[in-house]
């Protein structure tokens, strides 16, 4: 049997396949069903090549082709300045984490933390085998149920790091600030999610997993005044720079998990970009939110300024109900509610592809939940 064929049965699997269940996985997420379908069929068959996309060589026309698209579109959707340079390369935030200071922070020198979460503890935790660090305000005592907006930053840190969005807890930055020292930011939930004004930061980093596409890359976006600014003799694996100089292909990249970017960020172009993206994001979010306030079983985790648009968390008024509502959504074809073991309850993950009807589901099968007590 030949490519064909198996195209051919993929195509009709998908179709038997099409009751999907209502994801609200904290990722890997769910991504637009148009990108499953067409990123599977890149694996049969790529483009008519005749090859699988998974064989293509990174050097090819074909490669180079889904790269250079891949570097418009976020360039063109995040309208990023062009003394900015998009990087591509694995090892997910967490890498990250090590790799800002390592590339960014001299050891006789201060990073600033703004402790928002868990991601935002475990990133300065990193930092201090760099450089010294300074937490310049945590919301941890109240659970990090809040963004904290009134502290100060040292005039000589060499960088603010915050985190946008808090998957664990809830909260979400909504504005792009500017400080005395550049902003690093870490936006693995919820880059692509609304327009950025990138210019207020001085890098940005994002693993795809979430909003952008299959897990396995992560985004980095650095203004080249800032590329090279350590002076630690570096790993060429751990140098921007040497990422920046061989647009992003100093080694083998993870060529499926960066078409399925691309084909993540065709969709965006065609649904109206990220001002349309944030409109949609805002409904699903109203939505939930609005049914939690009003249902006397759930109460939100976040203070309501900071509620996340992405990860909506919840918990029972009666800690009984929980059990009994994550086996009561299971006919609804939910998935993927459990709250994070640290705050319990529910956390409904509402990325991009997530489409609003989910969201209905959720809040319909909230309210039948309600007439069982």
């Amino acid at each position: 049997m030949g490519r064909t064929h198996y195209i051919c049965c993929l195509s009709i699997s998908m179709k038997k396949s099409s009751m999907k269940k209502h994801n609200f996985g904290a990722g890997p997420s769910i991504l637009p069903q148009e990108v499953f379908e067409q990123s599977a069929q890149a694996c049969l068959e790529y483009n008519g090549i005749g090859l699988s996309l998974l064989e293509i060589s990174h050097r090819s026309k074909e490669f180079e082709a889904i790269l250079d698209e891949t570097l418009t579109l976020t360039r063109e959707l995040l309208q990023i300045p062009d003394n900015y340079k998009v990087l591509l390369m694995q090892g997910g935030a967490n890498m990250q984490f090590a790799m800002v200071p390592y590339n960014l922070l001299n050891e006789n020198e201060t990073a600033s933390y703004l402790d928002t979460g868990v991601w935002a503890a475990k990133a300065e935790e990193e930092a201090r085998l760099y450089g010294k660090t300074h937490i310049v305000a945590s919301s941890k005592p109240d659970a990090y149920r809040y963004i904290p907006k009134t502290f100060e930053v040292p005039k000589d840190s060499v960088y603010l790091h915050v985190t946008s969005n808090n998957t664990i807890y809830g909260t979400e930055f909504f504005e792009d600030k500017s400080y005395d020292v550049p902003v690093v930011a870490d936006m693995s939930s919820d880059i692509f999610s609304r327009p950025v004004d990138v210019s207020r930061y001085g890098l940005i980093y994002a693993g795809a997993q979430k909003n952008l596409g299959s897990a396995g890359i992560t985004m980095v976006i650095i203004r080249e005044d800032l590329i090279g600014r350590s002076a630690r003799a570096k790993s060429k694996m751990w140098d921007y720079g040497i990422y920046a100089k061989n647009n992003s292909l100093y080694n083998t990249p993870p060529v499926f998990a960066i078409y399925t970017c691309l084909l993540t960020l065709r969709w965006l172009k065609k649904l109206g970009g990220l001002t349309a993206m944030e409109k949609r994001n805002k409904a699903k979010a109203e939505l939930l939110y609005a049914e939690i306030d009003r249902n006397p079983l759930f109460k939100g985790h976040a203070v309501a300024e900071d509620r996340s648009r992405m990860n909506i968390n919840f918990v029972p008024v009666h800690p009984e109900d929980e059990a009994a509502f994550l086996e009561f959504v299971k006919p609804y074809h939910i998935h993927g509610i459990k709250g994070y073991r640290t705050v319990g309850g529910f956390r409904a993950s509402c990325y991009n592809a997530l489409p609003i009807e989910s969201v209905q589901v959720l809040v319909q099968a909230m309210q039948d939940f309600e007439k069982t007590k």
